[in-house]
């Protein structure tokens, strides 16, 4: 099998909890392929998506327990550097170094140093920033897709001179972006650049388009359904015997203007998850009683928060669609690019150069977003069942693989044919003759030749190719098993049926992909949990 990997590196969101997992195992998986399918297998293409590392609550709440609002967790503080212009016509540019020191109001609203709980007045955090501990863990996990990608599996090179066959994004949330950076680091660090080495891209997008997380302050359907699932939430579980050994855990710390833990409380119950998760990642300074490390109240806070943010994405197809739908709906598009058209080009994607002689397929795509992200993902297909809130530096994996031409087939000789498609840059797209479309040879391809074509009205000539490809998602290294591709026999490899064929993939997310999402985010407003007369309650991973 070919395996290629779209890679995103998730991190955290503005209003979501996340607690941690260990990253600093020294060994990577034992290989991407599992026993048995590394002779009929060969690894294509990799996205790794995974939230970002530990950081600071998005709010201060609970400093009535003596919790600081301000963590001396931020070392970056003290050597910050943004680009400013030189001179006035802007001919020059310099790296502008500056300290950060926070100020905050005193006792009569006198302006003062904010200090940290030890009288720290350096590396002070704002609010949701990711702190050095998020740095060191994201750092481990580019050190851990090194170990798998280069060192153990050869598909990425040991020295990179560019990111040409690579696409780098974050979203807009700084802490996105500096997980990335960090992974980034981690996976090529600065004795496995050349010396030459140009500033890599990193793809941005307008928060109004954003798709890396579950946009709900720029998609009004999806910010109705969202609430009206955590509503449902606060029905099922606010008056139940789960939420009074709650009360009976936390209700003294609550603020007297709402006394009760509840999900609809203030703070909400996730935001309450926020702050614990936080401080148990973190030093004793940042502490709070102990009361709130409970391991029979954290499970029931987890359960709940789980239900709340995400089981709309296992119930209705309308949730996925505009939740997580665009997002996946490139990632499959750009999968099919691959598999029919010898590669997603970076001449013509965000994140190349730009130069045609200089463009080449991508290979790995690694994407800064949000345990959000993740957990709308795996829900989507159907393979986030059982599964607690994603923890700090989780990663979820995308990869395509293709068949191999034969079982004698050499698998580092395969890895490379495939990271150099003999399909020529500028020949016309197959799946693009095979649709009847095609184009001049003096055009530049696409990212995406297939345009949000449903699976179903490709070519059978088309849809076989698909079939001899396998995606297999992996989160926090363990495979994850999609429903509707286990279901039936043609849809999965032969002996596992985590390798789901890429035609079988496709018509499961072509279901909740959007074919305009921010026409579709102003549809069927006020329509209720599942649309009108019911339309969009569907069960996922089918």
């Amino acid at each position: 099998m070919t395996h290629r990997v779209i890679a995103n590196i998730v991190r955290t969101p503005v209003s979501s909890p996340t607690h941690s997992i260990d990253n600093d195992d020294p060994n990577p998986p034992r290989g991407v392929l599992p026993r048995g399918a590394a002779a009929s297998l060969s690894q294509g293409s990799e996205a790794a998506i995974g939230t970002g590392g530990e950081r600071t609550p998005v709010s201060s709440r609970f400093q009535n327990t003596g919790l600081s609002p301000y963590w001396p967790y931020c070392g970056v503080a003290r050597r910050m550097v943004q680009m400013a212009a030189g001179n006035q016509d802007l001919s020059s540019w310099n790296g502008f170094q500056w300290r950060r020191k926070m100020e905050a109001f005193g006792d009569n609203d006198e302006a003062i140093v904010a200090t940290g709980v030890g009288g720290e007045i350096e590396a002070i955090c704002t609010h949701g920033e990711l702190t050095d501990k998020g740095r060191e863990t994201t750092y481990a996990l580019g050190t851990r897709l090194r170990r798998l990608y280069v060192d153990q599996l050869g598909f990425m090179p040991e020295i990179k001179s560019d990111t040409e066959d690579m696409y780098l994004r974050a979203t807009p949330i700084p802490r996105a972006l500096e997980s990335l950076q960090q992974a980034f680091w981690g996976m090529y660090p600065t004795s496995a650049r050349t010396q030459d080495f140009p500033p890599p891209v990193i793809v941005a997008r307008s928060v109004t388009e954003e798709t890396l997380f579950p946009n709900e302050g720029n998609c009004r359907r999806f910010r109705q359904l969202a609430r009206l699932f955590a509503d449902r939430a606060a029905a099922r579980w606010n008056d139940s015997e789960q939420m009074d050994y709650l009360n009976k855990l936390w209700s003294k710390h609550m603020p007297e203007s709402s006394p009760k833990v509840a999900v609809d409380a203030h703070p909400r119950l996730s935001g309450i998850m926020d702050t614990i998760n936080a401080s148990d990642a973190h030093g004793p300074a940042t502490r709070l009683p102990s009361e709130f490390y409970d391991k029979k109240g954290r499970a029931i806070l987890d359960r709940i928060a789980v239900e709340e943010w995400f089981a709309g994405y296992n119930e209705s197809s309308e949730y996925r669609k505009l939740g997580i739908g665009a997002l996946m709906g490139d990632v499959v598009d750009r999968m099919v690019s691959t598999a029919v058209d010898g590669g997603w080009r970076s001449e013509s994607a965000a994140s190349g150069s730009g130069i045609p002689e200089a463009g080449k397929s991508i290979k790995f795509a690694m994407s800064g977003c949000h345990d959000t992200t993740l957990a709308a993902i795996l829900s989507s297909v159907g393979g986030f069942q059982d599964e607690s809130w994603p923890p700090f530096t989780s990663s979820v994996a995308i990869e395509l693989f293709s068949q191999a031409p034969s079982t004698n087939v050499d698998a580092g000789k395969t890895l490379e044919e495939f990271s150099h498609p003999s399909v020529p840059a500028k020949k016309p797209g197959v799946l693009s003759s095979l649709l009847g479309g095609g184009k001049s040879a003096s055009k530049l391809p696409t990212p995406s030749e297939t345009a949000r074509t449903p699976v179903t009205s490709f070519p059978e000539e088309t849809r076989d190719t698909l079939r001899k490809h396998y995606v297999r998602i992996r989160y926090n290294d363990r495979p994850v098993r999609i429903p509707g591709c286990a279901a039936r026999a043609e849809n999965h490899l032969a002996g596992d049926d985590t390798f789901c064929t890429l035609d079988a993939f496709k018509e499961i997310v072509d279901k909740f992909t959007p074919q305009n999402w921010q026409s579709e985010c102003v549809a069927n407003l006020g329509a209720g949990l599942h649309g009108p007369n019911d339309e969009a309650r569907a069960t996922a991973g089918f």
